[in-house]
């Protein structure tokens, strides 16, 4: 499965904690719960974030690091509720992923393409200066 959550403790967990068992920054905690996608629960000025929190927040910095959109992800968690056990949550997942697998696979190509011509580029550069400093030191 793509998105689990696994290891996560029910106790709630201050902003802090979360950014130093996510390795992100307390901006990122603010952002995502702007655009809510985290709810954490407040008390006073505390914002206290729950397994629910720490899961979702899992699944973000997954989905970010696969290249999906915040609006792919909101998607995605939003299907959790549907009531049918995840399976429309999974196979939108599975559907957004094949593409996201698809465009990784075409721009490795692309890159790989680039990286062979300027090696072929080099090559020649280097073949160039060979033979100008093999004229060279036969003119000296």
């Amino acid at each position: 499965m793509l998105f689990s959550d696994t290891g996560m403790t029910d106790h709630v967990m201050t902003i802090r904690q979360m950014c130093d068992a996510f390795d992100v920054t307390p901006r990122t905690l603010r952002f995502y719960e702007a655009k809510e996608l985290l709810f954490p629960r407040r008390e006073g000025q505390k914002r206290l974030f729950t397994r629910r929190d720490r899961a979702r927040l899992k699944l973000i910095l997954r989905g970010k690091r696969f290249g999906f959109s915040l609006e792919e992800i909101r998607q995605l968690l939003d299907l959790y509720y549907v009531g049918d056990q995840q399976a429309t949550q999974l196979e939108a997942t599975l559907d957004i992923a094949r593409d996201r697998l698809r465009e990784m696979e075409r721009k490795r190509d692309e890159l790989t393409a680039a990286v062979d011509d300027l090696r072929h580029q080099m090559k020649m550069v280097e073949d160039m200066l060979s033979s100008v400093d093999t004229v060279k030191d036969a003119a000296e």
